[in-house]
């Protein structure tokens, strides 16, 4: 992909400068509290800062046009929080996201929420209303009088670490926690706030050196827990269910499979750990999963399952007692309050534990196989081939085996399904056998997701990546005029049916009818082209494989606007079906 990202090597220069004759003139031997946190950043490993500026943030603003961190401005705050997260998950690095006061951080807090439910790290800095001008209306105010303080900024159930630095001294203190929650293992979302006179503050330029010294060991358990383990899974037969927090585990994970003969599945986010052309892979679980899952379990029913880095929440597992073997589950998670939540009334030895670590150690009691033993055929998901047709509609399950042969195995590119039927097609159609390239939010959910995150991705692994969406996502958020900038040649499939089509099925199913779910006719290769990026409409099946092939070659962002058939029922059936479950019908309104 050399030369597709020039601009990147030249953005600080590129980008206009704030001039602050603070900055200016001051001295070698001191800095700005503005420069010195961008300095502590830097040591920290940073290398992109996404965001939007404003008047309150502009020190740091310029302070980061000035360093070795890359500075991308985007559209909106949760385009760049999105972005940020799918940088992180596809390269393990750490990433700024910044902001102005008031609604540029409240913009930012829906990506802020999927970044901690998906297990990135992700640093936000914002700035806060100086102490002088506090409950005085100051504009954009952001203060205790006029915002909640309690987890917006400390640290609680939306930040690992929030903090608002009140005086320079912090800023050692604010160092050396930063460092240790970006060590830790599983996700780590930090915010801190600036307030705009503190970021003008000159002070002696600190030595973070000291700070960043952390060298946390793998979180793991005794040898005699994990002999305990090894004897209960050689005694009968049993599964493996993995999940997103396995991803760095994959080929051990594969080792423990083929000595031991276990079946195994994944959760929505797992494709792809385990390959799913496997001869022992028995299918995706949980919202567009695959029924040889349960056919596995009805004719072969292994007596424990061993799971590993997932929470086995709604959209993996719906909680079905159809999954669960008679003598229950070995749960293997980083985070010790996850193991028995799902199913709190299965039989469950939980065991907190970096997977890789574990599944490592237990394969010291796994013996090699002396022999080869008889081969025991498991159920397999099926995978259709849909012949183009000539006239009509595409429809989506084509759509999917053309993106399968072009992208899938014709590229490394990272694919991002949205939520709704895009997220619903990929996870049942689409089929992986490596771990980390197929993305989808099964927690959060959000909408707009996809549209954004897929520049994140794109950045991370310097290579075309994907995002497979609906209309009415990308009309809800996207960050075409980003890449355009940055000249980030992200692809854009939409799913143009004209309607918010999982709603439309899902009610239907629901007996609610008549749901006012239409959007107007788009034309997103002319949103696309106005905005300097380029795209392909496609209304007929025959004219996919060129489109795609054309998009994944493209040097600028690119769209590929797909008039989708809305009368195939996407594969979200059981989704609807617990709804059901809970008292959901029509009838009830």
């Amino acid at each position: 992909m050399e030369g597709i990202f020039p601009m990147l090597t030249t953005t600080q220069s590129s980008l206009p400068k704030v001039s602050l004759a603070e900055i200016n003139q001051t001295p070698i031997s001191s800095c700005l509290v503005a420069q010195a946190v961008v300095k502590m950043l830097e040591e920290l490993g940073v290398h992109y800062a996404f965001g939007i500026a404003g008047g309150a943030i502009g020190p740091f603003w310029a302070a980061l046009q000035d360093s070795s961190i890359k500075l991308l401005n985007f559209r909106h705050e949760s385009g760049a929080v999105f972005a940020a997260i799918e940088s992180y998950l596809a390269n393990n690095e750490t990433v700024v996201v910044f902001t102005t006061t008031g609604p540029g951080l409240t913009n930012a807090l829906t990506g802020i929420m999927a970044a901690r439910w998906e297990g990135a790290k992700v640093i936000l800095i914002s700035p806060s209303t100086s102490s002088s001008q506090r409950g005085r209306w100051a504009f954009q105010e952001t203060s205790p009088y006029t915002f909640p303080q309690s987890d917006l900024f400390t640290s609680g159930k939306l930040f690992e670490f929030a903090a608002t630095l009140e005086s320079p001294s912090e800023l050692l203190e604010v160092s050396r926690r930063l460092a240790s929650g970006l060590t830790q293992t599983g996700n780590f979302v930090a915010h801190l706030s600036l307030p705009i006179a503190i970021q003008t503050t000159s002070i002696e330029t600190p030595n973070f050196a000291s700070t960043n010294q952390i060298n946390r060991p793998s979180v793991t358990v005794s040898e005699q827990t994990i002999a305990q383990c090894a004897q209960l899974l050689l005694e009968q037969p049993f599964a493996m269910w993995v999940g997103y927090g396995s991803r760095h585990a994959a080929e051990a994970i594969r080792r423990l499979a083929e000595r031991t003969g276990a079946a195994v599945m994944s959760s929505p986010r797992g494709k792809g750990i385990f390959p799913e052309t496997h001869a022992q892979f028995v299918g995706v679980t949980g919202f567009a999963g695959h029924d040889s899952v349960f056919d596995y379990f009805q004719h072969q029913c292994p007596e424990r399952t061993l799971v590993l880095g997932t929470r086995l929440s709604e959209f993996t597992s719906f909680w079905n007692p159809a999954l669960v073997p008679p003598k229950g589950f070995i749960h293997v998670d980083i985070d010790p309050d996850v193991p028995g939540v799902a199913y709190p009334e299965v039989e469950t030895l939980g065991i907190q534990s970096d997977i890789k670590t574990f599944v490592e150690a237990l394969l010291k009691y796994i013996p090699e196989p002396l022999i080869e033993e008889k081969t025991i055929t498991l159920p397999n998901p099926e995978h259709h081939i849909f012949e183009p047709n000539v006239k009509g509609w595409v429809r989506p399950e084509v759509l999917m085996n053309m993106i399968q042969q072009v992208i899938v195995e014709g590229s490394n590119a990272i694919v991002i399904t949205e939520a709704g039927n895009s997220f619903a097609w990929g996870t049942h159609l689409l089929s992986f056998s490596q771990p980390g390239r197929y993305r989808v939010s099964t927690g959060f959910g959000s909408m707009g997701h996809a549209t954004t995150g897929v520049l994140g991705a794109t950045l991370a692994i310097q290579e075309t990546s994907v995002a497979i969406v609906g209309d009415g996502a990308m009309l809800m958020n996207h960050e075409i005029s980003t890449a355009v900038r940055y000249q980030i040649p992200a692809v854009w499939i939409v799913l143009n049916d004209g309607r918010y089509n999982m709603v439309d099925q899902g009610a239907k199913s629901l007996g609610l009818m008549d749901m006012d779910v239409t959007i107007p006719a788009t034309d997103f290769t002319s949103i696309a082209r106005s905005m300097g990026a380029d795209g392909i409409r496609v209304e007929q099946e025959a004219d996919l494989k060129l489109a795609l092939e054309t998009a994944m070659s493209s040097s600028v962002p690119f769209i590929v606007d797909v008039i989708i058939d809305p009368n195939p029922v996407a594969p979200s059936g059981s989704r609807n079906q617990n709804l059901s479950a809970q008292g959901f019908q029509g009838s009830n309104f």
